[in-house]
């Protein structure tokens, strides 16, 4: 999957492209609005904390250095085992686990509360009216929706993709 960004003026012009991209099969579970705190959000699909925080990179960050850091402690834990102790691998693979579970937990608490890296360019625009739409489309659909974009919507700052989207938000 991949994450489409697009500013649009309005909501009105929001509003009508969400209709548009519903008719061009894309499920609403994968379209989220952002627009300026107070606006009436209608019966459009609004971001939730997953799309407005760090909350997913800081858990892929957690994850990875805390199965680095435990797998590491499960080696050194294994060299320095006193005599008459054996530490398997299967203890090493244990404690990786481990600090990977608490790295993504840390991380996680630490990323809910930051607003997302992602956005941040789009913030002044936000706060200044415009609206963003995120789209969440299969990598084979990103020209097809980028071109119904501009030919109904010629007025819609097309922002670029996002590389891969996780997919489990």
């Amino acid at each position: 999957m991949r994450r489409l960004y697009f500013l649009m003026p309005d909501m009105s012009v929001t509003h009508n492209l969400v209709n548009e991209l519903l008719l061009s099969h894309v499920e609403e579970r994968h379209i989220f609005v952002i627009a300026k705190a107070g606006t009436p959000m209608e019966d459009l699909p609004e971001a939730t904390f997953l799309q407005k925080s760090d909350f997913i990179p800081a858990l892929e960050r957690g994850m990875t250095l805390g199965a680095a850091t435990g797998m590491v402690c499960g080696l050194v834990s294994m060299a320095l085992s006193p005599p008459g102790l054996v530490i398997g691998g299967g203890a090493v693979l244990a404690i990786g686990i481990a600090g990977a579970g608490v790295g993504s937990l840390m991380s996680s608490m630490v990323g809910i509360s930051i607003p997302s890296s992602r956005l941040e360019k789009f913030e002044e625009a936000v706060n200044q009216g415009e609206v963003l739409l995120l789209v969440d489309v299969d990598r084979t659909r990103v020209e097809e929706i980028e071109a119904l974009v501009q030919k109904h919507y010629p007025q819609a700052d097309i922002e670029g993709t996002e590389p891969m989207v996780p997919p489990f938000p």
